[in-house]
């Protein structure tokens, strides 16, 4: 297994913002695949949407998880959806340790309801579509995850001594278990 870290969960859930600070902290280098995408297409997400509709935009997105999965020592903060595609999951669970940061529908709502760059999120009702979504996402981030660290209302700080505490069990019990 590779010395990468790879963050998966919903919209809002932190993956950019702690995937930064952590990064720093384990001297990772940082990609965000959503980033990627927008600085190789020199387009938003949300232009990808509105142009290739959302099959185009995961074809993006799994090569670019593909490529990214395959590069040693990073941090990979993920789309929401990445996990859709079986051949994303593969790549995500052979590309390192897998963390799912989970919270809320509720609580990923109050976090997002202003942002307007989210496509997925320009609905009548986006707190039901974040349940749904939710709702069929949630057995995928399971599947691939080797953590799960609940981002509720801790603070950044909290959230992330918390990952760097479970990194170092996961640590401990693979060098005792080899």
């Amino acid at each position: 297994m590779q010395n990468s870290i790879i963050l998966v969960g919903l919209m809002g859930a932190g993956k950019s913002t702690i995937g930064r600070q952590l990064a720093r902290r384990l001297n990772l280098t940082f990609y965000d695949s959503d980033r990627v995408i927008e600085e190789r297409t020199g387009v938003s997400i949300p232009t990808i949407f509105e142009l290739e509709g959302e099959a185009g935009f995961r074809e993006r997105e799994e090569q670019v998880i593909a490529e990214l999965t395959a590069l040693p020592d990073i941090l990979l903060a993920t789309g929401g959806g990445s996990v859709l595609r079986e051949t994303n999951r593969q790549h995500l669970k052979t590309g390192g340790c897998v963390i799912y940061l989970r919270a809320s529908a509720d609580q990923l709502f109050q976090r997002i309801k202003h942002d307007r760059s989210r496509p997925l999120m320009q609905t009548e009702n986006p707190l039901q579509t974040l349940r749904n979504l939710l709702k069929t996402r949630e057995p995928y981030y399971l599947e691939v995850a080797d953590l799960v660290v609940p981002t509720g209302k801790q603070k950044v700080n909290v959230i992330l001594r918390e990952i760097h505490n479970k990194l170092k069990q996961l640590q401990e019990v693979t060098h005792a278990n080899p």
